[in-house]
């Protein structure tokens, strides 16, 4: 894998993105994700979490005593927990992780699907996975599309609404249970203010310049079968001799052989 072509394409888009978070809007950004993922993760204290970040480590915070972290090669693995492999073919068993974390990286994979389906795939059933994107719709959506031709991160990937990643959720059976916007910087500053930020984390407005979606896997319920007891069916009218004439009703005893019902007495 690390000699491949597909590793080495990776790890440029890794590369090039790494001095955006050293910027004062990058680490801004970086401090408000953050923020954002901090609350949902903090009592999860059991399981495993994977991290595919395009920036700093965001799980620090978390109690999840086994942390994986993924890298495209191994001179940029940081432990030897790194999960070294290509981002549509997890080395992990099925439904094993607590927590799956995909930081930017569906916006810079040629095949952004194949690797939510993966990641859909090692996320246990009561687990959680949580995507982290730039929001098209926000004010740097409308600063991307005179800077997009610069072919720098964070302007040369492709922004995906959330409705979008709904819809490619939905087709790996997950169901989007939040959405929280977060990076309001106001009036094209580089650091996300603290007034603006209060206010659009209060309201959760959509003009965020990023977003965080928290899915789970739909839970699918058992179908209901009726017991069938030994029982036969019920007695109508009709079968215990029963006749109606008028609003009154004459019972009239049935019996199995209707030449016993009125003997017939001889005469001698």
């Amino acid at each position: 894998m690390s000699n491949s072509t597909t590793a080495t394409s990776l790890v440029k888009r890794l590369e090039s993105s790494q001095p955006y978070w050293q910027t004062e809007a990058g680490r801004s950004l970086w401090e408000t994700q953050r923020a954002c993922l901090g609350p949902v993760v903090e009592s999860r204290v059991g399981g495993h979490s994977l991290e595919m970040s395009m920036g700093p480590a965001l799980m620090t915070m978390s109690s999840i005593p086994h942390p994986i972290r993924w890298t495209p090669s191994r001179a940029l693995a940081q432990n030897d927990s790194s999960l070294i492999c290509p981002p549509d073919q997890l080395a992990l068993p099925d439904r094993c992780l607590d927590v799956m974390v995909i930081h930017h990286w569906l916006e810079h994979l040629s095949d952004a699907h194949f690797t939510l389906q993966e990641a859909a795939r090692v996320t246990a059933d009561n687990g959680m996975m949580v995507l982290f994107g730039f929001n098209p719709i926000g004010l740097g959506g409308v600063v991307r599309q005179w800077r997009k031709r610069q072919q720098e991160f964070p302007w040369s990937g492709t922004w995906r609404s959330v409705n979008r990643l709904r819809d490619w959720l939905a087709f790996v059976d997950f169901e989007v249970e939040r959405v929280d916007y977060c990076c309001f910087r106001g009036r094209m500053n580089a650091k996300c203010g603290e007034y603006w930020e209060s206010l659009g984390r209060r309201h959760n407005l959509p003009l965020g310049e990023s977003y965080m979606i928290q899915a789970r896997r739909r839970q699918r319920h058992a179908p209901v079968q009726r017991l069938k007891f030994g029982l036969k069916a019920p007695a109508s009218p009709a079968s215990l001799g029963v006749t109606r004439s008028g609003s009154s009703a004459h019972y009239q005893p049935c019996s199995e052989h209707p030449a016993q019902a009125h003997p017939v007495k001889k005469h001698s």
